[in-house]
């Protein structure tokens, strides 16, 4: 944002942070003492992401998310949303998850449209504290999954209980989805597919997988393991992948916490048996969602440049690039 985008401070959505009364309560403050004294920095990267869904609802609808991310994670998030406003920096601090998560959304609806009825299935890989079973009316029709380790889905049924129990969020407590499965387990095991068809999976069923903020923290071998399972589904049932990936430049934002890249993932997934990819760099039409429409902000600038390129040839800095990707295939 520039500095006549950003105006004054009380002018912005982010004016005042209000946290709802049910996250003081004694079941909630409990579940989340849990989260900060007892889980690892890639189970704590789900409240994160809450957080920043909970402090762009003014584009991301998501009633749950404040809940889901705990007062410290809301907190630490407006804190950086404040100090970028402040600053006039022209990313602000989850943009670019609120447009990842606008992209997501979108396409699922849309892939769910392309089956033409006969019922289907979404399945969240690493779902974490996604909340679309209770948000997105098109899902309505069908069999969402959440896979993810044990103990933070039993975080997240805890915390959508206790928001049952309130009278201010039964109605956001309820699931839009046709029916919702949560199953534990670790996708780097081996047994995770059979693990998910035992609670309800048809691998015949249209399905369609989403792999958001997931792949990078996988190994190579780990990550590449899941895509061959998803693209072999292809032969067997009309099926779309809707996932982030980052290039190499990107893996070295946080030191070890990411693993897995790929600078070209729409030539890596024809090669694994889809059929149709389609790739979109954040800041691309259909990855703006009217949030990045200054031509200086660093999304905007990378998309001038040639995709091969690793270091910007103005100052020398990796080019990091996100790149959101929707891949189909079919038996036919």
């Amino acid at each position: 944002m520039s500095e006549q985008q950003n105006g004054n401070l009380q002018d912005q959505p982010w004016a005042e942070l209000k946290l709802p009364e049910l996250l003081f309560t004694d079941p909630v403050r409990r579940v989340h003492a849990d989260v900060e004294n007892k889980w690892n920095p890639l189970w704590r990267s789900a409240c994160q992401i809450a957080a920043g869904r909970a402090l762009w609802k003014h584009v991301v609808h998501d009633p749950l998310a404040d809940l889901l991310a705990g007062e410290a994670y809301l907190r630490g998030f407006y804190e950086k949303i404040k100090k970028d406003l402040l600053n006039n920096a022209r990313e602000v601090s989850g943009v670019i998850l609120a447009v990842r998560t606008l992209w997501f959304d979108a396409k699922i609806e849309a892939a769910l449209d392309s089956f033409y009825g006969g019922g289907a299935q979404v399945v969240l890989l690493g779902a974490g504290m996604d909340a679309r079973a209770y948000r997105l009316s098109c899902l309505k029709e069908t069999d969402v999954f959440e896979v993810d380790f044990a103990e933070v889905l039993q975080m997240k049924t805890a915390i959508i209980q206790a928001a049952t129990e309130a009278i201010n969020y039964r109605q956001h407590a309820m699931t839009t989805a046709k029916s919702l499965h949560r199953v534990a387990a670790d996708i780097t095991d081996n047994d995770w597919l059979q693990k998910l068809q035992k609670s309800g999976f048809v691998p015949e069923k249209n399905t369609v997988w989403v792999l958001e903020g997931i792949l990078y923290y996988l190994s190579h071998s780990n990550a590449m393991e899941v895509l061959k399972i998803i693209a072999d589904n292809c032969t067997i049932a009309h099926t779309v992948l809707l996932a982030d990936f980052m290039n190499k430049p990107s893996t070295t934002l946080s030191g070890s916490i990411f693993h897995f890249y790929s600078d070209w993932p729409d030539h890596l997934l024809p090669s694994l048996g889809f059929s149709d990819v389609k790739l979109s760099q954040i800041g691309d039409p259909d990855a703006n969602f009217g949030l990045l429409h200054d031509p200086l902000n660093l999304f905007n600038k990378l998309r001038s440049l040639p995709r091969s390129l690793q270091t910007h040839p103005d100052d020398g800095t990796p080019c990091c690039r996100l790149y959101l990707v929707h891949a189909s295939g079919s038996p036919n």
